[in-house]
């Protein structure tokens, strides 16, 4: 019978480890590049199955979803559709510094659109993929290593020949950690590398001389130079990029604004966005000076157009646009990638240092292997051309054995035993031979053609070819100088072939002021609905339609364009809106929900009263509640910058009834569950702050509570029904403070 083996241990400290093992996954084995290939898992497991696949550069393009499925069944045992967007992103030439796909179909646009289903688009390697990513893959260069499910190898690293990590950049999030490396230009890092080889004392500042800073597809303008070096030295920091704006004149003395660059964080959603925030500038009053925007981008790039007013501020509309919408934006840097199998944060010369490092024992492994081949070459040409000057003793060899085996032992010992030969002097040659084991099995697979002149002169001529070629190879692996020159003879040619103009400007640009023009103070009437759908309206059109503003509106007043909205809510809290951000518009319009204007949740609370911050600001403003909890507050304490604030303190399970902004002479009637009425004078009710719970308005009876409260203006009369029969509120006659009340 098996035992059943109980392993007694913490809880906490068993999900400790548990989610430190899945946080270690994460950040290894997922969401961060190894600094050596400047490639995630994912990536780099499509980018080897599309080696496998022979989907070259030089061939057809292969369907998406055959590559996806291939690298799912095979290396990544993950969603497909995470696979899929690997692959997509690495062939947007808008995205990556350097593509190493070359999609074929719908692969997404610049602003946004998705790629099609993997069912319709394909793929294939780019040429610089496969010659300075996936290149002597079959030269054991990289250690190789099981899949999931230990039926394949797959290499650990890429030998990737040049610095990925810096020419396209990395994004992503781990567990507690996140990476974020701007691309670069190709041709300036390969600058770089080469200096670095050449002096590795140079200092960050020196190797900024050939790496100016990132070099985003999208261009635009980086405009905190002086930022980069304190940047490329922590491996953090926050880099400004703008987009490039160009002027162009129109008929009748009008001009043109023109974006034909965006910032690389506009890419996607952002550009609708930024034509949203364009018109909004507009609708607010922000700027008169354009007049139309228009979005024209096509495959050739970025045009969006706005069309300017005649006369138009274009220096103070551009700095507008800075400011205000997402043409100037910030790129957070943070250069973190696995270096030595744990994340660590780098500047520029730890990555390039790392970078070297692998090229040196890529190389290193590259050429042993190499080596090792042209030595076995070497040993089995030697062979054969000393067979060549023996050929006679060798045939004579070959027809008096009567087996292979008794044919090898012969050239390999010189062992004569069970051979016939011609003559003594024959069988005395023959036992001087000791050719190798594997020279003698050359020998005895050798064709007669090799005995061709010619094939002889060529067999001579491959000999000296592998001479040098060990030469060569001794020398690279025996002097660090040599095989520098040999890495930098590579990454040259890679730069002639491959290298490409900088996009993005670096310059160090004034900051974009914005001076705000004086808004002119006049009246507005705020309009609200039952429904929460808020708006203003000059005084004038109220004045000529006063009845059908105030029957079609739950609040109504006149207040400043200047001023500020208060929204009281039965939870207690304050909500403030902005008079100018509330559409202004004609008595018809709908107007826009309370919701969208504040942290008013109309779920989950509701509006009781709706004033102006002014009129509450210079008043007294009294609460009372569920739980008959009343006080008074001074109204200067709701003048806050906050858009949500806390107007009054509740107990559990209490709610606010009323909130009211006393002129003066006032009465509240509180009304109970069991229709107990008390009226007494506001001016008795005391005044505490708002962070204040306030005193007993009425006594209730066990399980009694508020239901409604009425404050009254002098001379005011309200009728409610009590019973089935309507009772005016103003026939009650005042009594004090906390005590039982009427009942009715």
């Amino acid at each position: 019978m098996q035992e059943n083996n109980i392993i007694r241990t913490e809880y906490s400290e068993l999900m400790q480890k548990s989610y430190i093992d899945y946080a270690m996954s994460v950040i290894i084995a997922r969401a961060l590049p190894d600094v050596r290939d400047g490639l995630k898992p994912v990536q780099r497991r499509v980018l080897y199955d599309m080696s496998e696949l022979g989907v070259k550069y030089d061939k057809p393009h292969r369907k998406s979803a055959r590559i996806v499925g291939d690298t799912m069944g095979k290396y990544h045992p993950h969603g497909d559709s995470s696979i899929y967007e690997a692959l997509v992103v690495m062939a947007q030439d808008f995205k990556k510094g350097l593509p190493l796909i070359d999609g074929h179909g719908n692969f997404g646009s610049i602003e946004g659109d998705g790629a099609a289903a993997m069912r319709y688009t394909e793929a294939r390697l780019q040429k610089v993929t496969q010659e300075a990513y996936l290149a002597d893959l079959d030269k054991d260069v990289v250690d190789f290593g099981p899949n999931f499910d230990e039926t394949e190898k797959e290499p650990l690293v890429l030998p990737v020949k040049v610095p990925n990590l810096l020419i396209n950049g990395a994004e992503g999030i781990a567990v507690g950690m996140a990476t974020s490396i701007p691309p670069h230009n190709f041709g300036e890092v390969i600058d770089g590398v080469i200096a670095y080889m050449k002096n590795p004392d140079i200092t960050t500042e020196e190797l900024m001389q050939y790496i100016q800073g990132p070099d985003f597809p999208t261009g635009g303008v980086i405009a905190n130079k002086d930022d980069l070096l304190s940047i490329y030295e922590t491996g953090m920091g926050k880099i400004k990029v703008r987009g490039k704006v160009e002027y162009e004149k129109v008929k009748g003395g009008k001009e043109r604004l023109v974006i034909t660059e965006i910032p690389y964080t506009m890419i996607g959603a952002n550009i609708g966005k930024f034509l949203l925030d364009v018109a909004a500038l507009v609708e607010t009053k922000k700027t008169s000076d354009i007049v139309d925007i228009t979005n024209q981008s096509s495959k050739e790039g970025i045009r969006i157009v706005l069309d300017l007013k005649k006369g138009a501020n274009v220096e103070a509309l551009e700095n507008l646009l800075y400011k205000k919408t997402k043409l100037e934006d910030t790129f957070g840097v943070n250069m973190l990638a696995v270096a030595d199998g744990r994340p660590e944060t780098m500047g520029l010369i730890p990555i390039i240092r790392h970078h070297v490092n692998f090229q040196y024992e890529i190389a290193t492994r590259k050429y042993k292997t190499l080596l090792a081949k042209e030595l076995d070459k070497k040993e089995i040409q030697e062979g054969l051309i000393e067979a060549c000057n023996v050929i006679d003793l060798i045939i004579e060899i070959l027809r008096g054995c009567t087996n292979r085996k008794e044919a090898e032992k012969c050239l390999t010992t010189g062992d004569t035993s069970n051979i016939k030969f011609k003559s003594k002097a024959s069988e005395r040659n023959a036992k001087q031979l000791r050719f190798t084991e594997r020279q003698a099995n050359a020998i005895l697979e050798m064709r007669l053609y090799k005995l061709i002149g010619l094939e002889i002169e060529a067999l001579m001529k491959e000999h000296n070819e592998t001479l040098e070629k060990i030469a060569l190879y001794e020398d690279l692996l025996s002097h660090r100088s040599s095989m520098a020159k040999m890495i930098i003879k590579e990454l040259t040619a890679f730069k002639k072939e491959y290298g490409r103009p900088r996009r993005t400007v670096v310059d160090n640009l004034a900051e974009a002021v914005v001076e705000e023009k004086p808004i002119e103070e006049k009246d507005v009437v705020f309009l609200m609905d039952r429904f929460g759908y808020a708006k203003t309206i000059d005084v004038s059109i109220y004045e000529r339609n006063k009845e059908t503003a105030e029957a079609e509106n739950k609040y109504v007043f006149i207040c400043k364009n200047t001023d500020k909205i208060c929204i009281f809510t039965n939870t207690g809290q304050l909500h403030l809106i902005k008079v100018l951000d509330l559409p202004a518009g004609r008595l018809k319009d709908k107007g826009t929900p309370i919701d969208n204007l504040s942290n008013y949740d109309s779920k989950n609370e509701n509006y009781i009263y709706v004033a102006s911050l002014q009129s509450v600001a210079s008043s007294k403003v009294v609460f009372g509640t569920k739980q008959s909890m009343i006080k008074l507050v001074d109204g200067n304490e709701f003048v806050v910058a906050k858009k949500t604030t806390a107007a009054t303190k509740l107990a559990d399970g209490d709610e606010v009834l009323v909130v009211r902004a006393l002129k003066g002479n006032e009465t509240m009637v509180m009304r109970s569950g069991k229709e107990v009425f008390l009226r007494i004078e506001c001016a008795t009710i005391p005044e505490k702050k708002k962070s204040a719970v306030g005193v007993r308005g009425m006594k209730l009876d066990k399980n009694d509570e508020l239901k409604n409260i009425y404050v009254l203006a002098d001379g005011e009369n309200e009728m409610v029904e009590v019973k089935g029969k309507e009772f005016a509120l103003n026939r009650l006659h005042i009594g004090n403070r906390d005590t039982k009340g009427v009942k009715k």
